[in-house]
């Protein structure tokens, strides 16, 4: 019965932030996407620091028009790189906020670290810098194509569109050792939740955002200490429903192999993962987690009993949060527009 008022409540908490998103038409117009009347987007991200719904509208119109023509290009032959941008979004924003820094490429970045090593979208956010630097000569950063071809990529995946603000600078520097502030698959509530929290995000946003994983894959040397002699047992995580345990293990005998993070609708932007986490089938033991922790676990039972739009509609919400997080504008002396976006200006190579 508390759980089930809770629950209640959640959902009332979650209907607030729905009509926000809801509201918004996702049609392309002359100068971008979402028109003039910008009125109704104020509430998703705080608009005084420089960064600006239009920014693009005179100094390159065809900004947003060429990365979805560009992300269509790369994924219609390569489908993978749909989720993969969406994860290099998450690894940039998580580290020093949202400047690009994950995409410098030299000995010591982020880029080069082991903990990034499977990350992948490289090449296509290159080939979009490549293509502005044609249309827009030096006017924009690759932490703003970043941030859009992360949405373009959700919308094509058949996932919600969000307002973009735009504006950023990319940063100068970037260092392997930072990409351990990036929430790994193996930390508790506890631990990610303040991760969040140091980002200017909230519990909401957290469950919201793990949702990302109802597409894409992880590799099996993630999950394999969930899997073979787990805490010395000889058996797997007990979490873990019987069946797909026996399902991983006899996927994951190799640690280079993957496996689907949402193994009922791997290629639908839906609901499922809320659905298999209470199923007891969530492939990261972050994921399963959010089902045992007492402060998360009605919020997965919200997302995963309400229509999937529902879902859909928050995500947009909590997204356009996070690529604000510790944005580089025009007045941080320390930021730039790069030329090349595994290249500072900056830096002799």
């Amino acid at each position: 019965m508390k759980l089930a008022v809770i629950s209640v409540v959640v959902l009332l908490v979650i209907l607030v932030a729905w009509p926000v998103s809801a509201s918004r038409k996702d049609l392309p117009r002359s100068g971008g996407y979402g028109g003039d009347d910008d009125d109704d987007t104020k509430s998703w991200f705080p608009l005084d620091n420089l960064l600006s719904l239009n920014y693009y509208d005179r100094i390159c119109p065809d900004f947003e028009k060429i990365v979805d023509r560009k992300v269509r290009e790369w994924t219609k032959s390569d489908s993978s790189l749909g989720p993969a941008l969406l994860r290099l979004i998450f690894h940039d924003c998580g580290v020093t906020g949202c400047d690009a820094s994950v995409l410098l490429d030299y000995e010591g970045t982020e880029r080069r670290s082991s903990a990034s090593k499977s990350l992948r979208g490289f090449e296509l956010i290159d080939d979009i810098k490549s293509e502005m630097e044609k249309s827009c000569p030096g006017l924009v950063s690759c932490a703003d194509i970043l941030t859009s071809a992360s949405r373009a990529a959700t919308v094509q995946l058949g996932g919600p569109y969000w307002p973009n603000v735009y504006g950023r600078r990319d940063s100068k520097n970037s260092y392997a050792r930072d990409v351990e502030k990036v929430p790994s698959g193996r930390r508790d509530v506890t631990a990610l939740l303040e991760t969040f929290q140091s980002y200017g995000l909230n519990i909401l946003d957290l469950v919201v955002l793990s949702g990302a994983h109802t597409i894409g894959k992880a590799y099996c040397g993630t999950i394999q200490s969930r899997l073979y002699n787990y805490n010395a047992t000889n058996g797997s995580d007990p979490s873990i429903d019987p069946k797909y345990a026996d399902y991983l293990r006899r996927r994951c005998r190799w640690a280079s192999e993957t496996v689907e993070l949402d193994a009922v609708t791997p290629a639908v932007f839906d609901n499922q993962y809320y659905i298999n986490l209470q199923k007891h089938m969530g492939v990261l033991s972050t994921d399963q987690e959010l089902v045992k922790d007492p402060r998360t676990a009605p919020l997965v039972k919200a997302f995963a009993e309400q229509p999937p739009q529902m879902f859909r509609q928050q995500f947009a919400v909590s997204m356009a949060k996070l690529v604000n997080v510790g944005v580089l504008t025009g007045e941080d002396r320390v930021g730039e527009i790069r030329k090349v976006c595994s290249k500072s200006n900056s830096r002799a190579y």
